[in-house]
C-alpha cells in the first residue's frame, strides 16, 4: 500500500511547535467560565443518543444538577469520533483512531439503557425502547444523530466498499479504511474519480469537498492526475452554502481542473459497467419571453472510483414521533425547533442537540460544542422556574483539507459571517499549515474535552 504521510516530516521541530501552537488555540476556544453551583432537583431527563452530542449534554447536566434522575438512551456499544473518518479513508490514521466504547465516557450519575428508542410519544411524556423498556421524563434531549439511506442508491450495498473502486467515507471507521484501499489502488494508476453529495441536508457538508482534494493531491504526489479526470457531481448550483466560501472553491476547483457538474444527484451504481447514474432535475428558464420547460433526465457517468454518499434524514423513530417540521425539509425529519435556543417549538420540555435540529447550519461536531450549552442554560433555567439566556448563532465549523499538510479552517454563523475563532493568526480563506494541524492534532482533543463536559 503506497503512503505518502510521512511521520518522521510530522515529527520535526515545525510541527511540535505548531502541533503545541495549534492544540494551545483550540483549547483556548473551548474553555467556558466556571460553573455556577449546581441546582438541586428531582426532574428526570432523557436523552437519546450517545453521541457527540448526547454524551456531552449528559457530563455537564451532570455538573448542573444535583439529585436529577438522567437517563441516555443508546442501543450503540462503540463512540465513534466522526471528524476522523476522513483522515481514516486518506490513510493517515488506522481505522481504531475514531472508535472507543460509548461507555467510557459516560458519568456515573447518568443511567445508560443499552437499547435504542422505538417510541417517543411527547404527549404522554414517554420514550419506548425496542427492549420494550417505557421511560417517563419530565425532560427530553433529543440527540440521536441521523440515518444514512444506503438503500436509496440504487445497486449499492456497503459489502461492497474498498472494491472496485467503491468507498463510502461516511459508512464508519472499517468502510472508510476500505474506501483508502480503493482510493488508494485506483490513485496508483488514475482513471476517472466520480465525487458529490446528495439533495438532503448532511452532516459535514464540506466532507465530500474535502476528499475530492485530497484524492487530487495523491494523484499528483504519484504522477497520475494527467491521465485522470475528477469530476464532482454538485446536487445544486453551488459547492458551499456560504457564499464566499463557494466562490474560494469554485476557484479552487478550477486550478485543480476539477470538473464539475451542476444539478446532478446521485440515483445508483452498477457495478458490472462501472457506471453511476445521477438524475438531473427539471428546469425553467425564459427564451424569448416563452416559458420553456426542460423536464428532468438521467445522465450515466463511467468510473474508476466513486465515494458513495447517500441522502441522510432522521431516524424513523424521530421522524414518527411528530415533532419534525411540516413545511421545512419535508420527508426529511430533523425537529421543529427555535433556531436560537433549540427548544421544541410546540413541546417546550423537549431540545434537540446536534444533527437532528431543522436549523439552517450547524450539522456538524463543532457546531455541537455550542449546542450543548445552550440547552443547559434554558433546561437548566426552566427547572428553575426561570428563562434561559444563551443563543445558538449557527455557528458552523469545517476544516476544509486542500491537500495533505494544508487546510482552510472555515467558521461561519446562520447570516453566512465568516466568524473566525482566531482573527490575525489563522486566515479562513487561506490554505494553511496550521489550519491543518487543528484538523488533523488539535480536533480531537478538544472533542473529548466536550465529550467530559469540559468544554
Amino acid at each position: 500500500m503506497t503512503l505518502f504521510y510521512d511521520p518522521r516530516l510530522l515529527a520535526s521541530t515545525r510541527r511540535g511547535f505548531l502541533g503545541a501552537a495549534a492544540g494551545g488555540l483550540a483549547a483556548a476556544a473551548m474553555v467556558r467560565p466556571a460553573r455556577a453551583q449546581a441546582v438541586a432537583t428531582k426532574a428526570k431527563i432523557v436523552i437519546l443518543g450517545a453521541g457527540a452530542g448526547g454524551t456531552g449534554l449528559a457530563n455537564t447536566l451532570a455538573g448542573r444538577l444535583d439529585g436529577a434522575e438522567i437517563t441516555i438512551v443508546d442501543g450503540r456499544k462503540q463512540h465513534l469520533y466522526q471528524p476522523g473518518f476522513t483522515l481514516i479513508a486518506s490513510g493517515l490514521k488506522p481505522a481504531s483512531y475514531s472508535v472507543s466504547p460509548t461507555g467510557d465516557w459516560l458519568p456515573k450519575q447518568v443511567k445508560w439503557v443499552e437499547e435504542y428508542a422505538a417510541n417517543i410519544d411527547p404527549e404522554a411524556q414517554t420514550v419506548t425502547t425496542t427492549g420494550g423498556t417505557k421511560l417517563a421524563y419530565d425532560y427530553l434531549v433529543l440527540a440521536p444523530g441521523l440515518t444514512l439511506n444506503w438503500d436509496a442508491v440504487e445497486g449499492f450495498d456497503l459489502g461492497m466498499v474498498g472494491k472496485d473502486g467503491i468507498g463510502a467515507v461516511y459508512a464508519g471507521p472499517d468502510h472508510a479504511a476500505a474506501t483508502w484501499t480503493a482510493m488508494d489502488a485506483f490513485t496508483d494508476k488514475g482513471g476517472v474519480a466520480l465525487f458529490g453529495r446528495p439533495a438532503t441536508e448532511m452532516k459535514c457538508a464540506g466532507a465530500p469537498l474535502k476528499y475530492t482534494f485530497i484524492t487530487d493531491d495523491y494523484l499528483r504526489r504519484k504522477g497520475t492526475r494527467d491521465r485522470s479526470q475528477i469530476i464532482y457531481a454538485a446536487n445544486n448550483k453551488a459547492l458551499f452554502s456560504v457564499p464566499v466560501v463557494n466562490e474560494k472553491l469554485k476557484l479552487l476547483f478550477r486550478d485543480k481542473a476539477v470538473d464539475v457538474r451542476w444539478d446532478h444527484v446521485l440515483k445508483g451504481i452498477d457495478v458490472a459497467t462501472k457506471t453511476a447514474t445521477y438524475v438531473i432535475p427539471a428546469t425553467q428558464t425564459i427564451k424569448d419571453g416563452a416559458i420553456v420547460d426542460t423536464p428532468a433526465r438521467e445522465e450515466k457517468i463511467g468510473f474508476d472510483f466513486i465515494n458513495v454518499i447517500p441522502p441522510m434524514t432522521a431516524p424513523k423513530v424521530v421522524r414518527e414521533s411528530g415533532l419534525s417540521w411540516a413545511d421545512k425539509w419535508v420527508g426529511e425529519g430533523w425537529i421543529e425547533v427555535d433556531q436560537s435556543n433549540l427548544r421544541h417549538l410546540r413541546y417546550p420540555n423537549i431540545f434537540g442537540v446536534g444533527d437532528i435540529n431543522g436549523v439552517p447550519k450547524g450539522k456538524t461536531a463543532a457546531s455541537v460544542k455550542w449546542h450543548i450549552p445552550v440547552v443547559v442554560d434554558h433546561l437548566v433555567a426552566s427547572i428553575q422556574g426561570k428563562e434561559g439566556t444563551e443563543v445558538f448563532n449557527g455557528y458552523t465549523s469545517c476544516p476544509m483539507i486542500t491537500k495533505i499538510g494544508r487546510a482552510m479552517l472555515i467558521e461561519f454563523d446562520y447570516k453566512d459571517n465568516l466568524v473566525p475563532s482566531f482573527p490575525g493568526v489563522i486566515a479562513p480563506l487561506e490554505e494553511l499549515w496550521i489550519s491543518w494541524l487543528m484538523k488533523e492534532t488539535a480536533l480531537k482533543p478538544t472533542y473529548n474535552a466536550m465529550l467530559r463536559g469540559k468544554a
